[in-house]
């Protein structure tokens, strides 16, 4: 006989299931926006941080042969070693740092799991976790879930978004476990130099603080060379590389990042991997290892696509009223909207709805966000064209009603 109180409805639904922990995370404010855009016409979208390009021919090419051949199974935990020797060599070659693919290197599903992995196997219930904002909006979600604190340090257009030492410094306290460092930046595009990150280094090295370095766009910087976090004096064994293919190799879909630091972190996070998604897609690493041994023309090229589309949107921003802080990496322009006198959502929705050109509401990346828009310039010329001239019209129209 069915019992009648489970036969019922449950009037409150299914939520009291649920982890109380993962009720209380807010969704994404990005896609909370982006639902907005759905159904509508005639959008041009500068919101997607995502490259325009298609993964080069040669690259899809060697995972059709992969297909072909049959190599369709599991690999090892931590990836392929042909493509832990080759991220090793790249990274040694590029930007000076040198891991031992035996140990120190292993294969994730994007970047994004290597940030999950490296943030499940270093925090301890309570811990602060310090990340400069605006920021990357999964930090502090990834953070609370696994039961640390996020503690934002507000980055600012005066000093170019770079995080400064006197920020980090009075954030810190006795909980203070780990920085996670991301330049160039999504959103601000702001990135750091060598001598920029010398007091940052030293900071973390006095507050044994162990630094999580998302470098998923050093790739893409145009008017100075990207330095890793981890190629600074006594930095390498407490620093946990993470970087992928998405966005310098155009390979978003194929979720194909990778993790680099002490053989200690990278074993604990290997046991989670493990245990979780078992490994990576093989086809994605075999595609992988061709486009690190291949794909740099393709790779400089759109690079100096992007930034020529970088000095188009800076100049048009700045010509329509809107201040705009110039780039150094990444995909991404941060303009100013407080001289409209509107909140970065209320200009957005605006944006939306009356010029339709749609952009993230600098709020959702944190402390700092609030005033500013996110614009990808991953998009055509003529698209950008367009979307300036659009803004420009609705920035026009705002002043005149002030």
């Amino acid at each position: 006989m069915v019992n009648q109180s489970v036969k019922a409805e449950n009037p409150t639904g299914m939520k009291h299931y649920i982890n109380p922990l993962v009720r209380s995370i807010p969704p994404s404010g990005i896609r909370k926006f982006f639902d907005l855009v759905s159904g509508s016409k005639d959008i041009i979208t500068l919101g997607v941080g995502e490259p325009d390009f298609c993964t080069p021919w040669h690259v899809r090419e060697a995972c059709v042969y992969s297909l072909e051949r049959g190599m369709t199974k599991y690999t090892s935990n931590a990836g392929i070693p042909e493509l832990r020797e080759e991220i090793g060599q790249y990274l040694n070659d590029s930007f000076h740092v040198e891991y031992n693919p035996a140990n120190e290197i292993m294969v994730t599903v994007g970047g994004s799991e290597a940030i999950d992995l490296a943030l499940r196997a270093l925090v301890n219930p309570g811990d602060e976790i310090l990340i400069p904002e605006p920021s990357y909006i999964s930090y502090s979600p990834i953070i609370s879930i696994g039961g640390g604190v996020p503690v934002g340090i507000e980055t600012t257009a005066k000093d170019e978004f770079k995080l400064t030492a006197e920020a980090l410094q009075a954030a810190i306290t006795p909980k203070s476990k780990v920085l996670i460092l991301c330049f160039p930046s999504n959103p601000t595009g702001g990135t750091m130099t060598y001598e920029d990150y010398l007091p940052i280094a030293k900071i973390a090295q006095e507050n044994d603080l162990i630094v999580i370095s998302d470098e998923i766009y050093a790739e893409l910087t145009y008017d100075q060379k990207h330095v890793s976090f981890a190629s600074l004096p006594g930095m390498k064994d407490r620093t946990i590389l993470v970087s992928g293919f998405s966005k310098a190799f155009a390979m978003t879909g194929w979720r194909m990042g990778y993790a680099c630091g002490h053989r200690d972190l990278i074993d604990a996070m290997l046991k989670i991997h493990q245990y979780t998604v078992m490994c990576a897609p093989v086809m994605g690493q075999i595609a992988a290892l061709e486009a690190l041994k291949n794909g740099k023309e393709e790779k400089d090229r759109m690079v100096e696509s992007y930034n020529m589309r970088r000095r188009l949107v800076v100049k048009g921003f700045r010509e329509i009223g809107l201040d705009c802080h110039e780039p150094q990496g990444a995909f991404y322009a941060f303009p100013s909207i407080e001289s409209t006198g509107l909140s970065s959502e209320a200009f957005a929705e605006r944006l939306l709805f009356e010029g339709k050109v749609a952009a993230v509401p600098g709020n959702v990346f944190g402390k700092g966000g609030e005033g500013f828009i996110r614009c990808s310039y991953a998009t055509s010329v003529a698209q950008l064209t367009e979307a300036i001239e659009r803004m420009g019209k609705i920035v026009a129209k705002i002043k005149h009603e002030m």
